[in-house]
């Protein structure tokens, strides 16, 4: 296994400890379970970069790594209702953006057709991964944060389905 493919298994392996830290009753869990999500999302941008540059694209990686990033945000967001620190529908829209965008790729694949990430797919990441720590460690107005990665989710979406929509040929 590369190292690529050994940061990308780091990171499905610190979801349950970014968990089990959110869920302790103790004073710095949540700082810690902050500090924790924040490497993980280092590893996502490091095993990519690392992974190209090296020239060292598997499919292993192709296949976990998306799935690593969405069990990471995921878990953090359903984490954040539990706790009550975000509405439900907002997760919900995040978490249904995810699937729809799976899904076509999905279909893209059956026709041997892969749709690389685009700059809105990135940015998404970006500013959810800021929003969710905002969030995380309380910080003032993480509200807007959260309302600027809502929108950027649906803006990329939407862009991928746009930019996709001959994977919905079905005369074929």
């Amino acid at each position: 296994m590369n190292l690529a493919n050994k940061l990308t298994m780091m990171r499905i392996i610190l979801v349950p400890i970014f968990l089990i830290f959110i869920a302790l009753n103790w004073e710095y869990g949540v700082y810690v379970a902050t500090a924790v999500f924040i490497i993980a999302a280092i590893t996502d941008k490091l095993d990519g970069y690392i992974a190209r540059s090296r020239n060292e694209i598997t499919t292993f990686g192709k296949f976990m790594d998306p799935l690593a990033d969405k069990l990471l945000t995921v878990s953090a967001l359903v984490s954040l209702v539990e706790l009550k620190r975000l509405p439900t529908w907002v997760v919900m829209i995040i978490i249904a953006r995810e699937f729809a965008v799976t899904g076509l790729r999905s279909l893209a694949a059956t026709e041997g057709i892969v749709i690389a990430a685009s700059w809105w797919g990135k940015l998404k990441t970006a500013t959810q991964i800021v929003a969710i720590v905002a969030v995380l460690i309380n910080l003032p107005y993480y509200n807007i944060l959260m309302w600027i990665a809502v929108i950027v989710t649906v803006i990329s979406g939407v862009d991928y389905f746009y930019k996709n929509k001959d994977v919905f040929n079905f005369d074929k």
